[in-house]
């Protein structure tokens, strides 16, 4: 994996482990959905929130561009701790917040709200609907903000009252929500 664009391009990073069961965003993906968000959104010093974060490889990318502060939530403490030294090697302490807990419990439970949520669940997950529902419905957005999530071919957002777009590229398929 590595940083596509900014102040970190093109600085690489590995899983700590081949056991680990997180699926990071391929880089083709990754560059793809950030060339939608630029031409979309002033990415310098907005506020993003990453589900299911897993390596962070969405977050950094974020921090690399300018992002104001980016929160990380992942319920694995293995995925947690590579975050939190992963922002440390980058000197980023400052711009990240790193949350080890359950996303539906965080969702249910920050007053916070943010300019980009980004969710990366596990493809498998029965309750990936229910993370627009519950970031609608607690308005966790700012104003103009986007929801992005990541999912396989088996969810279909269409009908969801703030769906705006859908793209895919390989097995990747990016929902936005406004």
């Amino acid at each position: 994996m590595r940083i596509i664009s900014g102040k970190f391009k093109g600085r690489r990073f590995d899983l700590p482990s081949s056991k680990w069961k997180t699926r990071p965003t391929t880089d083709m993906a990754k560059e793809s959905l950030f060339n939608i968000l630029i031409n979309q959104y002033e990415l310098s010093d907005i506020t993003v929130l990453d589900l299911f974060s897993g390596t962070g490889n969405i977050g950094y990318e974020f921090i690399s561009r300018g992002a104001a502060h980016v929160t990380f939530v992942d319920k694995f403490a293995g995925c947690s701790r590579y975050i939190e030294n992963m922002c440390k090697d980058l000197g980023v302490e400052q711009e990240a917040l790193i949350v080890k807990n359950d996303v539906f419990r965080f969702l249910n439970s920050t007053t916070k709200t943010y300019d980009i949520i980004f969710a990366d669940p596990p493809y498998q997950l029965k309750t990936i609907p229910q993370i627009a529902q519950l970031v609608f419905e607690r308005k966790l957005l700012n104003p103009n903000g986007c929801l992005i999530i990541e999912h396989d071919g088996g969810q279909n957002f269409k009908n969801h009252s703030n769906f705006v777009q859908f793209r895919q590229y390989g097995q990747s398929y990016f929902s936005f929500f406004e």
